[in-house]
Parts: structure tokens; C-alpha cells; sequence
């Protein structure tokens, strides 16, 4: 596969299907994917040995701006806490353990498999929301 021949969605949409490919492997049961509230989206929502798992999926084509997980930023980490509060509140779930990951995917040119990284407790809530 050609780096050049996916554009912004295609690499988005092929990211998330790996980062899917690469939980189940890990045991993880996919709850929902592309869950979205009024405060943002979440790419995926598993269940990972008692543990509800909040995924953000960063996939790259390069490191010209540094690893694909560096693009989760403090404002895109206060999103996911805010849409992760919320799915969380409209299904009723409470004592129940969470934990934020990130998936980080990144095509090298000239390489026909991406390296893949799965970040388990890439970041907490703490000093997030008030």
C-alpha cells in the first residue's frame, strides 16, 4: 500500500479499523465506536477486564510533527473526559472502573504494515473537569 494514495478520511477510517483489530487481540470488547455527544467524539468504547476503556485512535503518515499520540492535546484530552462523563451518565454506568488509551498508528513510507501502539492509561481526568 501506497502512504501517498490515502487521503484524511480513508487513513482515519483505516486506523480505527486496526486500532479495532488490535483491542480485540488484547482481550478488549468493543462497546461502541464513534460515540458522539454534544461535547465530542470518541473514537472507541470497550470493556477491558472490568474496566471501561475511553480509545482514542491517532493514525499518521509521517513524523514530521512527532508520533500520531502527541496529537492528543490537552483541549482533545478535556473533549473525551467530557463525552466519556457523558456516556457514562446516559447509560447509568457507576462503579465501574475507566481509563482513557490511545491507539497510536503510524504508516512509514516504504513500509507495508503500520507500527501500532496501544497506550492503556495514555491520561487520566485528574485537573481536567471540575
Amino acid at each position: 500500500m501506497k502512504n501517498h494514495q490515502l487521503n484524511p478520511d480513508e487513513l482515519c477510517k483505516k486506523g480505527e479499523a486496526l486500532a479495532g483489530k488490535i483491542l480485540k487481540r488484547n482481550g478488549y470488547k468493543i462497546l461502541k465506536r464513534n460515540y458522539v455527544s454534544k461535547y465530542g467524539e470518541i473514537d472507541i468504547i470497550a470493556y477491558d477486564r472490568g474496566t471501561i476503556s475511553f480509545v482514542e485512535v491517532k493514525t499518521r503518515q509521517s513524523e514530521n510533527y512527532g508520533p500520531p499520540e502527541l496529537a492528543v492535546t490537552k483541549e482533545k484530552r478535556k473533549r473525551i473526559v467530557r463525552t466519556a462523563l457523558n456516556y457514562l451518565a446516559i447509560n447509568h454506568i457507576e462503579d465501574t472502573d475507566c481509563r482513557f488509551d490511545v491507539v497510536s498508528t503510524l504508516y512509514k513510507e516504504g513500509d507495508s504494515k503500520p507500527d501500532i501502539e496501544l497506550l492503556e492509561g495514555a491520561f487520566t481526568a485528574d485537573g481536567i473537569v471540575n
